[in-house]
Parts: C-alpha cells; structure tokens; sequence
C-alpha cells in the first residue's frame, strides 16, 4: 500500500514540478533580458548574441528557480489531494504524513546534493562566461588599478602602502614600504615616487631610505635613484582592485583566492561569507521540501494560488534573512559562518515545528 501511495505522489508531483521550474526559469529570464533590453537596443546587439547571453545564463535560472519550484509542487500536490478528501483517507487508514511525503523529502535531499554539484560543473562556469559575454557585448570594460592600498607580504615582515595602482603598466605610485624583523621591530622605510614591477621585484624609483642604526640609536636617511631589493617579491595582482565574485569560482579557486586575501592582510569576511553560503543554498530544497509538507495539506480552496503564494511568502522570507545575516556577516556583527548558516537553521527549525504540528 505504501509503495502505491509512494508511486501516485511522484505521479502527480513530478509533472507539476517541472511546469513550476519552467515557469520560475522563464520569468528570471525576463527580468535578465528586459533589464537589458535599453542597452542592447543602444549597443544594437544582434538577437543572436542576446539568445547566447539567455543560454549560458540558463543554468543559473535553473539553480535559483529549484526551491520554489519544489515549494510550490508539493503545497500543490499534497492540497490537491486535501481538495480531493484522498488525504482524510489516507489518515485515516493509518499512514503518517512522513510516511506520506518520504519520498518527496529523499528527492529534496538527492537534488541539495544534486543542486551542488551541477552548481560546482555547470553553473559556475557558464555564469562567469555569461557575464564576460555580457560585459564585452555592452563594452563594459573591469578597471583593476586600485587607491589607498596596504597590503602585508607573505611572510608578515614587509607592508606595502601606495596611493595608487596602475594594473595596465604594473606600477606603485607613492609607495611607501616598512620592513620589520622577525621580532616584528623596525627595521627600516622606504619611501618611493613610484614602483615598477620588473623582473619578479619591485624596482623602487627616487627612493628615500630611513634605516635603523643600532651603534648611534639614530635612524639613517640615504637616497637611492633606483633601489632593488629581491626580497619586495609580492605579486601585483596583490594590488589589484578586488573584483572578483566568488559565484565564478569554482571550490578550489575561490579558496585560494580568500586565502590571497588573508595572506595580504587585506579584507575577506565579504568573501568568506559568500564561500560559507553556498553550502547553505545548497540545501535549501531540503527546507524549502519540510514546510511545503507540513503547509501544503491545510488548503482545500484556491489550491493553485494558495499553493504560489505560500511558495513565493516562504522563498522571500529565506531570502530577506538569508541576506541581512550576510550582510551582518560582512559588517563584522557576527561570524561569517552564522551569517551564510542564520537562515538554513532558522526555517530548518520552523520547519521541524510546522511538520510536527501538521494535519496527519
């Protein structure tokens, strides 16, 4: 029996599913395009190149449109049955309502792990190709140089301080450099008109040098026109204005790349949170599946708006906290693993709650 019970709540819930994803697909899409449309019409982007741009922005659609669609597809399926009575009988003849909706909770957690992965092989790439695409169709164009930069070198003894950074030539302007010993004491400043990069080193132009001098206890002025020193190695993309999103890398290099971050002493919690959070959104069809369930069965009228209404409520809902924990998360008021968790455990516990007390 429960085998065939199992069998008629795929049997309505798999078509109504694939309608909703379709549905939330369509309309991410039309905001994408229509949100552009001004700007291909100026730029006279061919349709060609707008289909491609929708194509490759596709399975982004797909990762944002699964919760709501699941939401939706339950709460339909589980009031249709509500509308139909088939749910007083299936009570009534002894079956739970876990037992009733297991299947559907077990296929929300096969597409969390499911979501993740296509997220980690397919999204990622093909929403960082959209957006480059995007950029070059409406010519617009990443500047990298970068103002008022302090970065510390990899081995903490060097910190590097320049009012300016020329990506295009490579170059420091009003460079200040301290270097330090391993005790963390003075050892000496440089103050440089301009740096370049050359050689894998920093080449220091119209340098002032300021050293210690233990024997005398006084600092030591001397002036170089171009002083080199292998040791001020770091890289320029250190310098870079940060403008890479972690939603374009993959697992691998969005690790390096906040782990750059640290090494420089540059700021990463941002980052950090935005790593943290997609672990997070990957398992939210498993929520999203536990408050369909317990809500889905107490509407036996206007199934089919109730049931998008309740989707959409719920979707916002997650959403909105999910963002402002972020935001707190990146303002430093909590740690960037509460603010990418905050909302998971929030509706994971509402959803425990309403479940328990649902009509069973």
């Amino acid at each position: 029996m429960t085998k065939t019970l199992h069998y008629m709540v795929l049997k309505t819930f798999l078509p109504i599913f694939l309608i909703a994803i379709m549905f939330f697909i369509l309309i991410l899409q039309l905001v994408d395009v229509f949100g552009n449309l001004w700007r291909y019409m100026n730029q006279d982007i061919p349709f060609a190149s707008i289909a491609r741009v929708a194509a490759l922005y596709t399975p982004k659609c797909v990762s944002y449109s699964l919760s709501p669609s699941l939401l939706f597809a339950i709460a339909f399926t589980l009031g249709t049955f509500y509308a139909n009575n088939e749910l007083i009988a299936v009570f009534g003849s002894g079956v739970s309502l876990l037992r009733l909706v297991f299947p559907l909770i077990l296929l929300s957690l096969a597409l969390s792990f499911g979501g993740f992965m296509f997220e980690e092989n397919v999204v990622i790439e093909t929403f960082a190709e959209k957006n480059e695409l995007s950029r070059n169709l409406l010519n617009q164009r990443t500047s990298y140089s970068n103002t008022k930069i302090t970065v510390l070198s990899a081995n903490g003894r060097i910190i590097y301080h320049a009012d300016y950074y020329n990506d295009n030539a490579q170059s420091l302007s009003g460079l200040i450099l301290y270097e330090r010993d391993d005790s963390g004491s003075f050892v000496r400043r440089i103050d440089s008109e301009w740096g370049a990069w050359k050689d894998g080193v920093w080449q220091l132009n119209r340098a002032r040098i300021f050293e210690w001098d233990r024997e005398t206890g006084f600092i030591r002025e001397t002036y170089s026109e171009r002083f080199v020193d292998e040791r001020f190695d770091e890289n320029p993309s250190t310098f870079r204005k940060m403008v890479k999103n972690i939603e374009e890398l993959k697992m691998g290099d969005a690790e390096l790349f906040i782990s750059s971050l640290r090494r420089a002493g540059l700021p990463f919690r941002e980052q950090l949170t935005e790593y943290y959070r997609r672990f997070s959104f990957a398992f939210t069809p498993l929520i999203v599946a536990i408050i369909s369930c317990a809500v889905g069965g107490r509407f036996k009228k206007n199934i089919l708006l109730m049931s998008l209404l309740v989707s959409l409520v719920v979707s916002v809902g997650y959403y909105v906290i999910q963002m402002l924990a972020v935001l707190f998360a990146k303002l430093g008021y909590i740690t960037p693993l509460t603010g990418a968790w905050s909302a998971f455990v929030i509706f994971m516990l509402a959803g425990i709650v309403l479940f328990r007390n649902a009509r069973s």
